[in-house]
């Protein structure tokens, strides 16, 4: 199925983008107007679809830059949820919290997707479509909203706002268990990294491949999309062997991956645009710092080198 032509959209490169820099993150230093269009002149011109993680004061930034400086992005804008119920299974400290916390985070979901709501309607022309969450169903994760709220989030969203709904998630609880929630979006949105199953680059387009596929070939008739697929270039050994990534890498996943998805109509965002330091633990290396195109600094890396020149 062309995805392209399912949303209505013309086909394009698309990035995951986040524009937190060297001492900011979210909830704390966010970036200014200046930098959120310094980094959208840098991206302009090569990507077509910008994929945000949440609704907050960076997005409301980023949609500002846009329709102010008349840019030419259109935005998949998401709200991010956060935990709503206990899951014992996250591998890392999380997962687990009070009752008057889950109870909080409900409130602030709730919140959240009414923000969703309130952008998608200001900014109709540049958010081409809405996701209620991220990877929030999948066995890890430390914010785990069960799928029922999920779906009473996407039955919100799709009565007040005119874009097509989605969810953010891993291909994996697409297989097993998200059924029901597939029913209620408007297309399905999933989440590839071979190199956090310890595949080897010559394995990644493969399994990327297989990935993306069993979840089309389970859902026929609803289109799907890959909202997350990259390559590291660093990693201290936690969860990636230091072997696998490197800069030489990240540029022949990214070159494939490019080349099948464009071959195949696949609208696919590549994660991510920039390294983003406020990431995972404290540890230069961390591999959650290094998925970027781009470098902190934003200097490209060596698989968009030969297009940023200067």
């Amino acid at each position: 199925m062309n995805t392209f032509n399912a949303l209505q959209s013309a086909p394009g490169r698309a990035i995951c983008y986040s524009g937190f820099r060297q001492g900011q993150h979210p909830g704390g230093v966010y970036p200014s107007y200046e930098e959120v269009k310094q980094d959208l002149l840098l991206l302009q011109g090569h990507w077509a679809y910008l994929r945000l993680f949440d609704c907050d004061k960076h997005a409301e930034t980023v949609l500002e830059v846009i329709s102010k400086e008349k840019l030419n992005f259109r935005l998949m804008l998401s709200a991010y949820i956060t935990a709503e119920m206990n899951n014992f299974n996250c591998p890392w400290n999380g997962g687990v919290y009070s009752e008057e916390q889950l109870e909080r985070n409900r409130v602030h979901n709730q919140n959240r997707i009414n923000r969703l709501i309130e952008l998608a309607n200001q900014y109709p022309e540049i958010i081409f479509s809405l996701s209620v969450g991220n990877e929030a169903c999948v066995e890890w994760t430390d914010h785990y909203v069960p799928e029922k709220r999920v779906v009473e989030y996407v039955k919100q969203v799709k009565s007040k706002a005119k874009q097509p709904v989605t969810f953010c998630e891993n291909y994996v609880p697409w297989l097993v268990k998200l059924e029901k929630l597939a029913k209620e979006v408007d297309f399905i949105s999933i989440h590839t990294y071979p190199v956090w199953e310890y595949k080897h680059i010559q394995e990644a387009l493969d399994y990327t491949k297989e990935n993306y596929y069993a979840v089309a070939h389970k859902y026929p008739d609803i289109p799907v999309i890959i909202t997350e697929a990259g390559w590291a270039t660093d990693s201290n050994g936690r969860g990636i062997n230091p072997e696998n990534v490197n800069e030489e890498f990240q540029k022949i996943y990214f070159e494939n991956l490019m080349e099948w998805a464009q071959k195949e109509n696949i609208l696919t965002f590549f994660f991510e645009a920039f390294d983003e330091t406020w990431k995972g633990s404290p540890e230069p290396l961390e591999p959650e710092k290094h998925w970027g195109l781009f470098r902190i600094d934003r200097t490209p890396k060596m698989a968009i080198r030969d297009r940023f020149p200067g």
